[in-house]
């Protein structure tokens, strides 16, 4: 399966499910990151660590380690 710390700027993908320390998942959530949701990746810092997604109408910036916790099927 692939990851949200996988896709390559301009990719699409849908999340399939969120995964590591409960606090980070549930603020995921908070942010409407959920099952189901469809992303992009915008873009990657310089050295490939965070990268910005877009997400419904706003932008969020993660770790690479945190991205790599996030399953996507892409689009």
């Amino acid at each position: 399966m692939a990851t949200l710390a996988d896709l390559s700027p301009g990719q699409s993908a849908e999340v399939l499910s969120l995964s590591g320390d409960p606090a980070l998942v549930q603020r995921l959530y908070e942010f409407g990151l959920l099952e189901g949701e469809r992303v992009e990746l915008l873009a990657r810092a310089p050295l490939g660590d965070p990268i910005e997604i877009q997400l419904g109408n706003s932008r969020l910036s993660l770790r690479k380690a945190e991205a790599a916790q996030i399953t996507v099927r892409i689009v």
